[in-house]
């Protein structure tokens, strides 16, 4: 696909020694050229110098006046990011100067490029599949190895390689199925062995699940494993939130009921991004406002793939008892560490052998105000998580838009399954197995349309 106007836009934060504009297009190297001398005498302009070299120079607005010292670097298309003619102005980072340099380009004849749109291009020119530019806001965004290593994995071409294997194998079985329709009236003629056509449709939707089941890793890896922090007032919760995110994020008081609503923080620990979220006391009270963040914590609790249970050690007997009906239910299937605050009162004694813990819970004893086992706790956070260890290699689906299509490809294959066990017309089967093929191919962008084009793209950041 052809663009015909040449865009231009600030790539890179404020606030940095050096500012960088990215100019794309058919006119991008003459446009550059109309606001850049190079430097020394005699040289030439930059449409007559070789691609992927740095040309230094000056960049000058229509009195002639210098506005900055530059760099500039040129790419022929097709070998550029967008698949165009492109310049890259390295300058320096003062906001006033890279304005200037854009209201001298757009004065030319370029226009300001919207979010994603250089990453856009380069998908429509074919530069790369959809999966893969999505996977170039990912890697902006990743915060962690384990988000760095999925996003770089998926813009390398991984997850492609996997859905076209997919998709090779689908078309040999549409082919086949098809092929007999267009010999119908022979009965006596199949080229499709039923058998043979079950146990690899078999093999797909074990391949599709495998892909679909990674979402449950993959959208907490990207979006930071969720641990609710609970327990009753003055347990210490925001103390120990505070502790663990090494900031002053949460009120610590003695007044009880402090905490009225959520408050969330992150950290990185093996690898992966912890999303904790201290909630509010839970007990009896009659303060209306009090109540909502009480509710707001069971809610907390449900979304919750950790629970931190915060239990004072002076009173624990007497905090179990009272909450362990509501907590307990509240836990089952998810990861429940008991906290045993306080530990430096040295009044611990409680004895919880007759509660109904979901199996798997760990406890521990510390003092989250004298930071005395933290370093364990964290160790447990991160054995709670159950993360896998991740190679550069490995397929796991982070995007919800890729799980849905894959979602809708594993009900298609299943159809596919059952109609080839109950002897179902190939016509019909086949319609199955397009509907699979189509939901597949929909991943990677080559039937999407515009309205999905644009909902991904919005959000990518200007300059990308």
């Amino acid at each position: 696909m052809k663009n015909e106007d040449t865009i231009c836009a600030i790539a890179t934060a404020p606030g940095g020694a050096i500012g960088l504009i990215r100019v794309s297009g058919p006119d991008a190297i003459t446009l550059t050229d109309r606001i850049f001398t190079p430097a020394g005498p005699g040289s030439v302009p930059l449409a007559e110098r070789k691609p992927y070299t740095l040309t230094f120079g000056h960049i000058k607005n229509a009195e002639g006046e210098i506005i900055d010292e530059v760099l500039v670097s040129i790419f022929h298309a097709p070998h550029s990011y967008t698949g165009e003619d492109s310049t890259e102005i390295s300058c320096h980072g003062s906001p006033y100067i890279l304005q200037q340099v854009m209201q001298l380009l757009i004065g030319n004849g370029c226009r300001a490029a919207g979010p994603g749109e250089y990453t856009q291009r380069a998908f429509l020119n074919g530069k790369m599949d959809l999966s893969q530019a999505e996977a170039v806001a990912d890697l902006i965004a990743s915060t962690s190895a384990a988000t760095h290593r999925l996003a770089m994995n998926q813009m390398r071409g991984g997850f492609s390689k996997e859905l076209g294997k997919l998709r090779d194998q689908l078309l040999h079985l549409t082919s086949l199925m098809e092929l007999e329709l267009d010999f119908s009236d022979h009965e006596e003629l199949e080229f499709a062995d039923r058998t043979e056509l079950q146990t690899l449709a078999s093999q797909i939707e074990t391949l599709i699940a495998r892909l679909t089941d990674s979402f449950g890793t993959g959208n907490a890896l990207k979006n930071g494993i969720p641990v609710a922090i609970i327990g009753e007032t003055n347990a210490g919760k925001s103390t120990l939130l505070n502790t663990l995110v090494g900031e002053e994020r949460a009120i610590v008081s003695d007044i009880h009921g402090t905490t009225r609503d959520v408050i969330e923080d992150t950290i990185n620990l093996g690898g992966a991004t912890f999303r904790f979220i201290d909630t509010a006391g839970i007990r009896n009270t009659t303060d209306t406002i009090e109540t909502l963040g009480i509710e707001r914590s069971f809610q907390v609790i449900k979304r919750a793939d950790i629970v931190l249970w915060v239990i004072d050690q002076t009173e624990a007997e007497k905090q179990i008892a009272d909450l362990s009906d509501k907590v307990i239910p509240l836990c089952e299937g998810k990861q429940l560490i008991l906290i045993f605050n306080k530990s430096d009162l040295n009044t611990f004694s409680a004895s919880i052998g007759t509660i109904g813990f979901p199996e798997g819970t760990q406890s521990i004893c510390l003092s989250a105000k004298c930071k005395e086992g933290i370093d364990r706790l964290q160790s447990l956070l991160i054995e709670a998580a159950h993360l896998p260890a991740i190679s550069a290699s490995d397929v796991i689906v982070t995007n919800v838009r890729h799980y849905e299509a894959l979602t809708r490809a594993l009900e298609a294959i299943r159809r596919v399954q059952e109609g080839l066990s109950i002897g179902l017309s190939g016509d019909l089967v086949s319609q199955d197995l397009r509907e699979c093929i189509f939901h597949l191919s929909d991943i990677v962008g080559e039937v999407t349309t515009d309205m999905v084009l644009q909902s991904i793209f919005t959000h990518f950041c200007v300059g990308k």
